[in-house]
């Protein structure tokens, strides 16, 4: 086998056209660029994670709830803004990098500022403080909007898209800066937020009708958007296991710090075998227009993730006495994620293939009566890392169904598709 030596050319990051990837290319994978993005938002989830968890522990349930969508809508939708540019438009050169550099520190301004929107909401004055999130949301618009300008100039083509994407983004900016300047009730300043969360996902939608839409590549995204469920996955191990080596340092090793242990190791690999179920890449490969559902309904996934995380951390917080709850309750905080992960994983699924399968409603139906008995078995007293434990089995239904049948129920309804087959 033999490969080229790169000339001086391919080696130096010169300021390249930004005409468009070619959405077919081989063997498109993710950047050591995009990767170290990616990064930036660990810190992210931590603070938001964090906070998340302390709220919950506290028993503050409407202030974990609100300022945790908030939070997560925030994060998801910056690291959406970049990664979905990038997958149409990445040049890998000077200008490129630097511009990210630009939305890497917004992002890092961004995590700084979530502590502070979560303190906010606990001071019960009716006003959120989002200052600091604005500035880093700032930081990284002016940069997006930059790139979106240069794609609009240097890709013809495709210029009323690009230009339509950056005009949304300095509509929505403008929007979510009022808001540090608007002084409404606290029910009005929330149907203000609603408008802009609904203009920001607006913006995508109306943009990519326009000409055929960006380039953008489904096996590049699709493989983006599984690191950064995976980056979520890893928050959770990350906050749990802190929280238990504080337990283990105060009290040793007990039976309830291994079992909460052994459920956040369970739950995590299993909601990652679930999440690589979906034939995402394929079939948004040959259905580009499904692209925005799928996309959307990542954010729902992607949080569910993070919270499941935060609800170990809340189960780590009642193992060292810091928690206000019941120990029902410290159950729910992982129960209900979890449900709401796996739900979502199977309408998507649902959703990319339009065909319904009976026998995911019987892993369904298994489901439900695993979660069940976790909850029944807090309700009757039993230990909550017992609980814990015995919820951890509700992926593994998923798991064992798929690597048992579903996995020729999935590759039927692929070849269906393949064949023009009206279900898909």
């Amino acid at each position: 086998m033999s490969t080229s030596t790169p000339d001086a050319d391919d080696l130096h990051h010169h300021a390249r056209r930004m005409g468009g990837r070619d959405p077919h290319e081989a063997h498109r994978s993710a950047t050591p660029l995009e990767l170290l993005f990616d990064l930036t938002f660990v810190i992210s989830f931590g603070f938001a994670a964090s906070r998340f968890a302390h709220a919950l522990a506290e028993g503050h349930y409407a202030v974990a709830l609100l300022g945790f969508a908030f939070a997560s809508f925030a994060i998801c939708w910056a690291w959406i803004n970049f990664s979905w540019f990038s997958s149409a438009y990445d040049t890998d050169d000077w200008l490129f990098r630097l511009l990210t550099m630009a939305q890497m520190a917004g992002v890092l301004v961004l995590a700084i500022g979530l502590p502070r929107m979560f303190a906010s909401l606990e001071d019960n004055d009716g006003r959120v403080d989002n200052t600091v999130m604005v500035l880093g949301y700032v930081i990284m618009r002016i940069a997006l909007v930059l790139q979106w300008l240069r794609a609009a100039k240097q890709d013809p083509a495709r210029r009323r898209v690009c230009l339509t994407y950056a005009v949304a983004i300095v509509l929505a900016q403008i929007g979510w800066t009022a808001t540090l300047f608007v002084d409404l009730p606290a029910a009005a300043m929330f149907v203000f937020i609603c408008t802009l969360v609904l203009t920001e996902l607006a913006g995508p939608v109306l943009a990519e009708r326009k000409d055929g839409g960006t380039p953008w590549h489904a096996h590049h995204i699709v493989e983006r958007h599984g690191l950064f469920a995976i980056i979520a996955l890893g928050e959770g191990v990350v906050g749990t296991v802190a929280t238990l080596s504080a337990v283990v340092d105060t009290q040793g090793w007990t039976l309830d710090t291994a079992l909460v242990c052994a459920a956040g190791v369970g739950l995590t690999f299993g909601m990652w075998w679930i999440y690589y179920i979906l034939p995402s890449a394929h079939v948004l490969r040959e259905h580009r227009e499904r692209s925005f559902v799928w996309g959307y309904s990542q954010m729902a996934i992607v949080t569910a993730i993070v919270a499941t995380g935060a609800g170990l951390h809340v189960a780590a917080y009642y193992l060292e006495h810091k928690a206000h709850i019941s120990a029902f309750a410290v159950l729910l905080t992982t129960a209900i994620p979890v449900s709401v992960f796996i739900g979502s994983i199977y309408a998507l699924y649902y959703y990319l293939v339009r065909r319904f399968d009976p026998f995911h409603l019987w892993l369904l139906l298994l489901t439900a009566a695993v979660v069940a008995a976790a909850v029944v078995a807090a309700l009757a007293g039993v230990r909550m890392s017992v609980c814990l434990c015995i919820l951890t089995l509700a992926p593994v239904v998923t798991v064992v169904g798929y690597e048992v049948r579903g996995h020729r129920h999935e590759a039927e309804s692929l070849a269906r598709g393949e064949a023009g087959h009206p279900a898909l």
